[in-house]
């Protein structure tokens, strides 16, 4: 790992399913020579996909780190899923990094799921370069790619971001006489064009000179990108204006500025599988991505306020020097000790460390380090780990994903990772009743690992329920359990995982004034319920100032209204609700734990029997891509099902429909797209947000 934090790049890959994204990063492996040869997705012999299951699906699952370097610079690679099942993967990995590498495929252009990440990397605020992808493919169209990209990821979102072109293919433009379009691409900014060349361990890029007949094309192409930069520099505009020539290190300077700023996203073009294309996306991450340096120091809390008190904001520097201060975003279960991922934000950590965990204010002792690459691990020269790195560390105990590890001395609190809500849900057991406890310690250790995942026990049925994102990661975790931690179990039909919610506002209280065998108890609580279609889950505040409370009742008191808050009047959980504490009355020696909790339960048992019950179900948004011949029956079937059909358009040979229908009448949908279209249609689903439901499940 690089000691110079400006050489340091922290990037993720990320994409549609079947972007080429795995494709990309093998590629750009091997020729940063990490990798010896490079892997195929279809044979299952990449690097960064190692899982079994990955490479018997051929996709990816699991988000993946490798290290490798590039001209000087160290860059640290997270390949992430493309699927919206895993999006979990995507999300921790985005909240770590400080760019990432967007892939496209120039076929298909932009896809749901393309889309999704690059409002998750919005979110985070990283920033990105652009690789369309797959233009040796019959159907592909760079221009095309490259406006939807405009049009649907930057100005629809009214965002300030623009795209310039770097590299383009030059099929684009026309064709060079002796050069197969599908290898070549024009380097904007050194007005050159680039050749790749070769095969198995000889590879090539060859820089030539711009054919004649081609150059007036080239110099449009350049003048749009340098009307774009100039915007940003001024002394670029005066030497643009002065009709003076700009110098590709000139360019490269602003253009740099620009995306680290998120103003710009560069364009390259290419075909990771013909390898053309790859060298100059490894160029651009290290000449226009930012290192940890150029990022905005990270933002955290004071973990020591009372509640009902706005804590203190703090900010970490990436300084080797400063206090330490590290985020945990993912955990790999091991038959010894779990691996724990670290972004490193400030200060160093080395083996033998012990560093607390603010949440728990439990101190974890950190054993080891390792540089991790892909499904293998390295040592740490020094074994220690400085601000702006990602490692592995073993030896932690008590933390989960999202968790902060912080110097004892300097603590703080960064801001967790937020996932999805699950949709669906199914009943699972162990073939043997003798694995019945080896089932509940497997699922422990799988929900430790996946924050999208959770197991609970029905109350009713004394069932054990999962719930995930969908059929595919279930199925996925279901042949985790028999081939990871062999144990053999029995699946339910999957389900609905609905919600709940009220109709309208109302106020409720809850009084507790009686006399046990410890004494008197006494507590008393008003409370306002309003439905809020913007809240995921329960938000709980306060309308009184819970500061001139007692410190030992403000924590119990909202704790209590949280807990009690979970569950609605037809059992289902509880979302889309603001809870307001509007009074609390308390005695002092007499108001303790129990009468807090006896009120508040008291307060919303009066509500779940006032409260008219709103049950919803989850909407899941679709992408449906199918031939002509296939659109009519395709949209009868979604009729069929309560979807509604939101739009379509033609890209190129196929139809696009974008329609959103409930996850209910969704099951088994590939099967009967697949038969509806010969298989020639594909499509994408994922939860786009919990609408009251027209049909109730057949259990109510």
């Amino acid at each position: 790992m690089a000691t110079q934090l400006e050489l340091v790049r922290n990037i993720g890959i990320i994409a549609h399913i079947d972007a080429g994204k795995t494709t990309t990063t093998e590629r750009i492996l091997y020729f940063a020579g990490t990798s010896h040869r490079m892997g195929e997705v279809d044979d299952g012999t990449t690097t960064t996909d190692f899982d079994p299951e990955e490479a018997q699906r051929g996709i990816t699952i699991y988000s993946a780190c490798v290290t490798t370097s590039w001209k000087g610079a160290t860059v640290n690679i997270i390949d992430t899923p493309g699927h919206v099942d895993f999006t979990a993967e995507v999300e921790r990995s985005l909240r770590v990094l400080d760019g990432a590498v967007v892939v496209f495929s120039a076929v298909e252009g932009v896809e749901a799921q393309s889309e999704t990440v690059w409002r998750q990397a919005d979110r985070y605020n990283v920033p990105r370069i652009c690789f369309i992808n797959k233009l040796d493919r019959i159907g592909a169209d760079f221009q095309r790619t490259f406006d939807e990209i405009k049009t649907r990821l930057c100005e629809s979102t009214g965002s300030e971001r623009q795209l310039i072109p770097v590299t383009i293919p030059l099929i684009s433009i026309g064709e060079a006489d002796g050069f197969d379009s599908n290898r070549t691409v024009v380097n904007l900014l050194d007005r050159k064009l680039l050749v790749f060349s070769g095969e198995d361990d000889n590879w090539q890029v060859n820089e030539v000179a711009i054919p004649d007949h081609l150059t007036d094309d080239v110099e449009t192409w350049r003048t749009s990108l340098i009307d774009t930069v100039c915007q940003f520099d001024d002394e670029a505009m005066e030497l643009y204006f002065a009709e003076e020539d700009l110098s590709a290190k000139q360019l490269k300077a602003t253009i740099r500025a620009a995306t680290i700023a998120g103003k710009l996203t560069p364009v390259f073009a290419g075909t990771a599988l013909k390898c053309v294309g790859v060298q100059p996306v490894l160029d651009g991450v290290v000449d226009f991505l930012p290192s940890p340096l150029d990022r905005p120091p990270v933002e955290g809390i004071a973990p020591s306020a009372p509640t009902g008190v706005l804590p203190e904001v703090l900010t970490r520097a990436p300084d080797p020097n400063a206090p330490f201060c590290g985020l945990l975003f993912k955990i790999v279960a091991d038959k010894h000790n779990d691996l724990y991922f670290m972004r490193v934000y400030s200060g160093t950590i080395s083996s033998g460390s012990r560093m607390i965990n603010p949440r728990t204010g439990k101190k974890e002792f950190i054993t080891r380090l390792w540089h991790i690459q892909a499904d293998s691990r390295e040592k740490i020269d020094q074994d220690s780990a400085q601000a702006g790195e990602i490692v592995g560390v073993v030896g932690v105990k008590d933390s989960v994903t999202g968790d902060t590890l912080c110097d004892p001395k300097a603590q703080i609190v960064l801001e967790k990772i937020t996932f999805p809500e699950t949709v669906i849900s199914m009943a699972v057991e162990p073939e043997t009743s003798g694995d019945k406890d080896k089932l509940e310690q497997v699922l422990g250790r799988l929900g430790l690992q996946d924050p999208t995942f959770s197991a609970s026990i029905d109350q009713d049925s004394g069932q054990t329920i999962i719930s995930g994102m969908g059929e595919l990661h279930l199925e996925v975790l279901k042949n985790r359990m028999e081939r990871d931690f062999n144990l053999k179990i029995r699946v339910h039909k999957p389900r609905v995982t609905y919600k709940e919610t009220i109709s309208s506002s109302l106020s409720v209280e809850g009084t507790f004034d009686k006399e046990t065998s410890t004494g008197p108890n006494f507590a008393s609580v008003k409370l306002r319920l309003v439905p809020a279609a913007e809240v995921i889950g329960v938000d709980v505040s306060s309308e009184i100032d819970l500061r001139a409370l007692p410190a030992i009742h403000r924590e119990v008191l909202v704790s209590a209204v949280r807990d009690e808050a979970q569950t609605g009047v037809q059992g289902f959980a509880m979302t889309q609700l603001k809870v307001f504490i509007t009074d609390f009355q308390h005695r002092a020696g007499v108001t303790n734990e129990t009468a807090i909790y006896a009120a508040v339960g008291e307060a919303f048992q009066s509500a779940l029997q006032t409260a008219e019950s709103v049950i919803l179900e989850p909407i899941m948004k679709l992408e449906i891509s199918c031939p002509d011949d296939s659109t009519g029956p395709i949209q009868s079937d979604l009729n069929s099902r309560r979807a509604i059909i939101t739009g379509t358009e033609i890209r190129g040979d196929l139809h696009i429909i974008d329609a959103e229908a409930p996850l209910a009448k969704m099951f088994g949908y590939s099967s009967s797209v697949r038969s509806l279209s010969q298989g020639r249609a594909s499509f994408t689903m994922e939860p786009l947000r919990y609408s009251p439901a027209t049909e109730l499940p057949d259990y109510m």
